[in-house]
């Protein structure tokens, strides 16, 4: 009796001590996440005041981002994510207090500029390095340090976005790939409410999309319509992951100042516009809202290549110095590739367009949990079993690829594999598994012995 009286203070305890700290650091989060994005506000009204569009300022704005990020906060560099993964798993949560001015800084002056990017990975990144700033000021533990800065992620990805609870369970599962890590499940969630209420009560507004699902009835052929849009979202994951990650290595290795790179890469970009159009700089939520009413006349315009045309700015932004994160454009490819499928198939288009957004990110990122969740905290509860459905899929049929090349990989999304996991996800090796390679070898003998009859 004791002993368990003993073990209930402790917990309690425990409890209350990541209530309050979680509480503090979701409220300080979201007060900093407010004013970066009426900042982003700000700064896409003053695009009106210039004479001529803003991207064709974009060059200038990577040259900007390039010399800033070099001079200043070398982590502040990419998408923001891949670096406070990063920090989580090999610096125990240690984030240089620089980075949370120049990634404000450098994300704003990408946006307005019309680079292809997004602001929930530097919203992760703030908040995760003002977690790891407070927890340093206050010499807090290693282990508490680590955990706080998790609570950042979540605070910071459910202040921008509006979906507190799946803000918070993208902030624990896009760590550890097969691994939610429980012992900060918790101050997540209170960390991320506390967030998200705050930007709520300084006048933070958000956009969620009322879908009427009620006509759709629940039957086998379009089960087997959903089964087939994951199995097509996972190939568009794979290319969005692959144009990304081939894009970064290749503009890396072209020998020429890193100033000049940048310019030529914003250069590329304003001038593919006069080809393909110009509609793939910025967020992008203006053409991401159209596909989702019934009226098919909205979204007429929104070409069928468009999630092809949007990873090409995308990697091309991030490639050459841009700042920004890389999700708000995953919810652009997911959703316009969306409405490809669903023209194809001829009906149900804006549900496709919506399963597109979520399980595109689930394959992407690795978060099918978090990705469902966020499908019923955009869309309603109508959406629940088709988007959980669709986002497992992609997220199998992806493979053990991620945006974020920090994640840890902690298993197989086949038992036909044989894996030997790394440190993170780029260095875990795959390879077929004993009796995988036993059935190809017996299938070649077989096919081997028909050719010689």
């Amino acid at each position: 009796m004791k002993k368990h009286f003993i073990e209930q203070s402790l917990i309690f305890f425990s409890v209350t001590k990541w209530v309050l700290l979680s509480s503090a650091i979701g409220v300080v989060i979201g007060a900093i996440v407010t004013f970066f994005l009426n900042a982003i506000h700000k700064s896409e009204e003053a695009q009106s005041f210039l004479p001529f569009q803003s991207y064709y300022l974009l060059p200038l704005g990577l040259v900007i981002t390039v010399f800033l990020v070099r001079k200043f906060a070398p982590n502040a560099t990419g998408h923001g994510t891949e670096k406070v993964i990063e920090a989580v798993h090999r610096k125990n949560g240690k984030i240089d207090f620089a980075v949370i001015p120049i990634k404000l800084v450098t994300t704003i002056v990408t946006m307005f500029t019309g680079g292809s990017v997004g602001k929930e990975g530097p919203g992760a990144q703030i908040g995760a390095g003002a977690a790891s700033a407070i927890s340093q000021l206050f010499k807090f533990s290693e282990k508490d340090r680590k955990k706080l800065v998790i609570c950042g992620i979540s605070a910071g990805f459910a202040s921008v976005f509006g979906t507190p609870i799946s803000g918070a369970i993208f902030g624990v599962e896009v760590l550890i790939v097969g691994i939610i890590m429980y012992d900060v499940l918790l101050p997540s969630f209170i960390a991320g409410f506390a967030a998200y209420t705050t930007a709520k009560y300084l006048g933070v507004h958000y956009s969620y999309y009322i879908m009427e699902f009620n006509s759709i009835s629940f039957n086998p052929t379009l089960i087997l319509q959903v089964i087939l849009a994951g199995l097509f979202f996972g190939i568009v994951s794979d290319f969005l992951i692959t144009v990304l990650r081939r894009t970064e290595m290749g503009i890396k290795r072209i020998n020429i100042n890193i100033y000049l790179k940048a310019f030529l890469g914003g250069t590329f970009l304003v001038l593919l516009s006069f080809v393909v159009g110009d509609q793939y700089f910025g967020l992008g939520l203006d053409t991401i809202s159209t596909l989702f009413y019934s009226d098919p006349a909205l979204s007429e315009d929104v070409p069928w290549y468009a999630f092809i045309a949007k990873t090409i700015y995308t990697s091309i932004t991030l490639g050459a110095g841009g700042s920004g994160g890389v999700i708000t454009p995953i919810f652009y490819v997911g959703a316009t590739s969306g409405h490809m499928f669903g023209t194809f198939i001829g009906e149900n288009i804006s549900l496709f367009a919506a399963l597109g957004l979520v399980s595109v990110l689930a394959g992407t990122t690795n978060s099918p949990i978090a990705a469902t969740i966020m499908a019923v905290e955009l869309f309603g509860i109508d959406i629940a079993h088709y988007a959980a459905v669709s986002a497992v899929i992609t997220f199998l049929i992806t493979g053990h690829r991620s945006v974020f090349q920090s994640q840890v990989l902690k298993m197989s999304k086949s038992d036909m594999l044989n894996i030997e996991f790394g440190e993170d996800i780029t260095q875990s090796n795959i390879d077929l598994s004993v009796k995988s390679k036993a059935k190809v070898a017996s299938f070649k003998r077989r096919m081997d012995w028909r050719a010689e009859k």
